[in-house]
Formats: structure tokens, C-alpha cells, sequence
């Protein structure tokens, strides 16, 4: 499959979030990635159910959500019901993942599991053919802006050893630092989504910018 572009919605201006929403639906952007933050799992907070529900209102396209949030399990259909089509969850903060993955698919989301810079790939093993998605962390959740960790594309390159071997339909998405400089070496290491934040949001031109991310 070709890669997929998901613009970071938290990079975007809140004054004028319909405007940006609408430049995601006519892009070529593929999903929108909405970050939830609740400064306890990360240093940072962002926004809640009220401003997903008026991006779903307008949006035409998949929201891709990732909770960087402590105890997800007490707000999984409250997130459903908001508008997530795809629900991520930080290996991290899930004590009892097979269960949360189990509960987010029960309610008609796709399921994936987002990992810190410092987390093993090869914690994921024993779920990998139950989820959707890894999201591999390129910089330390939180903040927008940061430094890409070069490392990433040797936990890539690990992560699309553990899909083949074990057969796992698993995408592997990268958040933090993609930009129009290694995001073609992302890809060619195996990465399928790209989230870009700051790379669309601060272009003079988002569209053009999503659609040069999309070239191979």
C-alpha cells in the first residue's frame, strides 16, 4: 500500500479550526491525528471531547486519535462517541493491554498501541496480531516541534521483522519530527503512516506540503 499522511491537528490554529479542517478534507492527507494529552502521562495538555466532536463535525476523513493520557480504559466510548475512527493507547499507561485493545475494538474502533522512544519493539509480540497500528514515538511525547530520534528507523526496521514473522496485519505509524527531509527514508524502512504537525501547519502552502509528503 502506498504510505498514509496524517497532519497533526494540534499543530493547527485554533482560531480557525474549521478553515484548517476543511484544507485536510481537500488535501491529500489521509486521516486526521488528534493528540490527547492530559498532563499527567505527558507534560502538556491539550484539548477535549468538545473540539473532537467539532473536528468530526466537518472532518471527511478518518480522526486517528492517540491518548498520551493516564487510565484510558475509564474513557474508551466516551471517545467513540466524540468521533474516533482509530483509538491509540500508550503501552505505557495500559497495565492490562489485551484487555483495553480487546474493549477498543468491541466498540467498533481499530485498536493501536503507541510506544515511547526508550520502549522495546519487542514488547509488543505478544500483541501484535491483535492491533491495527504501532505508533513509534519519534520524539518524547508531549510537545511539538522536537528533534526526530534517529533511532526510530532501526525500531522500524525491528518492527517490520515482528509483523512478517508473525504474520500481523499491524501499520506502523511515526509521530514527531517527520518532516520533508526523512520522510522518504521513513517509508523506505517500512513505516506506513506518517503524522506531520508543525511540517504542514507552519508551510506556507499545507496543501502542497501534504502532497509533496505523499510522493514516493
Amino acid at each position: 500500500m502506498n504510505h498514509l499522511i496524517a497532519p497533526s491537528i494540534l499543530s493547527a490554529d485554533f482560531a480557525n479550526i474549521q478553515r484548517d479542517v476543511e484544507m485536510i478534507n481537500k488535501s491529500e492527507a489521509d486521516w486526521f491525528h488528534v493528540d490527547i494529552m492530559d498532563g499527567m502521562f505527558v507534560p502538556n495538555i491539550s484539548f477535549g471531547f468538545p473540539v473532537i466532536k467539532a473536528i468530526k463535525k466537518h472532518a471527511t476523513k478518518p480522526l486517528d486519535v492517540h491518548l498520551m493520557i493516564v487510565d484510558p480504559d475509564r474513557y474508551l466510548q466516551t471517545f467513540k462517541d466524540a468521533g474516533a475512527d482509530i483509538l491509540t493507547v500508550h503501552y505505557e499507561a495500559c497495565p492490562h493491554l489485551h484487555r483495553t485493545i480487546q474493549a477498543i475494538k468491541a466498540l467498533g474502533m481499530k485498536a493501536g498501541v503507541a510506544i515511547n522512544p526508550h520502549t522495546s519493539v519487542n514488547l509488543l509480540i505478544d500483541i501484535i496480531t491483535d492491533i491495527d497500528l504501532v505508533l513509534v514515538m519519534s520524539v518524547n511525547p508531549g510537545f511539538g516541534g522536537q528533534k526526530f530520534i534517529e533511532n526510530t528507523y532501526h525500531k522500524i526496521a525491528l518492527l517490520q521483522e515482528i509483523i512478517r514473522t508473525t504474520k500481523s496485519e499491524a501499520l506502523i505509524e511515526i509521530d514527531g519530527g517527520v518532516d520533508l527531509k526523512n520522510y522518504a527514508k521513513l517509508v523506505d524502512t517500512g513505516a506506513n503512516v506518517l503524522v506531520a504537525g508543525n511540517t504542514v501547519f507552519s508551510s506556507p502552502d499545507p496543501t502542497q506540503t501534504i502532497s509533496d509528503l505523499k510522493k514516493i
